[in-house]
């Protein structure tokens, strides 16, 4: 199986995909897969970039749209997960995975997919220590704290993947596990980013979280981005252990190392995304906890036997298969030949596929809870020290360079093609 990694898509699609077909067209082989480690950018429409926590000198119409009202359709199966730059009120409609358009799965906040027999799991966001421990409890529309909060990782979804015991073949994470740098060559890294230096030696630079998980999954490939460069490493766990190779990519610029073509020993195909098993029951499992509140979830409070939901989800998919519920567009895509017709912010609707998905799981539909304050609890001083916070461990503000974006055929060439 011929897999494509590339880091931040930044709602480049079009860029990205044309330069997979040089790659297709140079090397004479047909790319399988393409995995994206966040900074997506699944923006539909106008209003979905109120959503988008970027500068407003950033706040622009990408290619996303394109693929979401069916006038393109991705040439490769995609899967990707969130970063900290993302349509977050559209991603929280599928918050537990699925298509963003055709062809294009999310990966949802945290979870595990199957592609032919390989396995992926993710986990979507970036670490801020500040959210970590609180619930789910934004809603749109954001305020100015709300729309970083968001995107950080919380406490829930971290438990419900360290719950995960069959074997991970590839995990995406945004930004790195904590101390990756101490397993490559962090001193290249430092001179190629010297203000990344003081938190490697600090053991800041990184996700606790998703060292956490790290040493819990042990996947045989880790991937990222969020930093804008390209880094690699490899973790021994324990003597004699299974090894874990970790790649980081750039973003999708011009002479940058945004991508890289992996092939991977896998089943003869053809291959399709899957629901897999063992997530679904841990999802059904750890949904009546499901914090939406800045309560932290109550994780003694589960009830449901883990071999029960298991047999569950098994006699469900039996039932109905094991292929994720189809598409359904729930807003109106950019037209660039009109302006925006709605004056006023729709909500957060019901995405037909959660509500599927809940239903096979025979789950309550809470995403539309309200939470206890819709303020938040952040003080005007917590609020100016995430918009000042360094560039890197603090990772609200890595710079999204402003750069002439002319066309990438020299990229092809540099991508790095290797057999596994």
């Amino acid at each position: 199986m011929r897999i494509a990694i590339e880091g931040c898509m930044h709602g480049d699609l079009d860029k990205v995909y044309q330069t997979l077909k040089r790659i297709e067209s140079q090397n004479g082989t047909k790319i399988d897969l393409l995995l994206c480690c966040g900074d997506f950018q699944a923006v539909r429409n106008e209003r979905d970039m109120e959503s988008l926590n970027v500068p407003l000198k950033y706040r622009e119409m990408k290619s996303f749209w394109k693929y979401y009202s069916g006038r393109e359709i991705a040439p490769v199966p995609t899967i990707f997960i969130g970063g900290n730059h993302e349509a977050s009120n559209y991603l929280w409609e599928l918050y537990y995975g699925g298509y963003v358009a055709p062809n294009i799965y999310f990966l949802g906040f945290g979870g595990v997919i199957k592609f032919g027999n390989i396995r992926i799991g993710g986990l979507s966001g970036i670490y801020n220590a500040r959210s970590y421990r609180t619930g789910h409890h934004e809603r749109a529309p954001y305020n100015e704290n709300t729309i970083r909060s968001v995107y950080h990782v919380r406490e829930y979804d971290v438990l419900k993947l360290m719950q995960v015991e069959e074997p991970i073949d590839i995990f995406l994470s945004h930004d790195w596990p904590v101390g990756i740098t101490d397993c490559g060559n962090w001193k290249q890294l430092a001179r190629y980013k010297p203000h990344f230096e003081r938190e490697i030696q600090e053991k800041t630079l990184g996700s606790k979280a998703a060292a956490q998980l790290l040493e819990k999954l042990r996947p045989a490939y880790w991937f990222s981005a969020h930093l804008h460069c390209k880094f690699a490493a490899v973790v021994q766990h324990g003597e004699g252990g299974p090894l874990t190779k970790f790649l980081a990519l750039d973003k999708c610029l011009p002479r940058r190392k945004f991508l890289q073509v992996l092939e991977i020993e896998s089943e003869p195909g053809p291959y399709e995304i899957q629901y897999d098993v063992e997530w679904l029951a841990i999802t059904r499992k750890f949904n009546s906890i499901f914090p939406l509140t800045f309560k932290n979830a109550n994780f003694g409070a589960t009830h449901l036997e883990m071999e029960d939901c298991r047999k569950l989800v098994s006699s469900r998919l039996q039932e109905r298969g094991t292929k994720p519920f189809e598409f359904t567009p729930t807003a109106r895509p950019f037209d660039p030949t009109q302006s925006d017709p709605n004056d006023s912010f729709s909500g957060c609707p019901r995405n037909p596929q959660t509500e599927s998905l809940l239903q096979l799981l025979e789950l309550p539909y809470l995403l539309d809870s309200t939470p206890e304050s819709r303020e938040g609890r952040y003080s005007p001083s917590a609020a100016h020290s995430i918009q000042r916070g360094s560039l890197v461990h603090n990772s609200e503000d890595i710079p999204i360079d402003d750069v002439d974006e002319s066309e990438l055929e020299e990229e092809a060439d540099d991508v790095d093609t290797r057999k596994e």
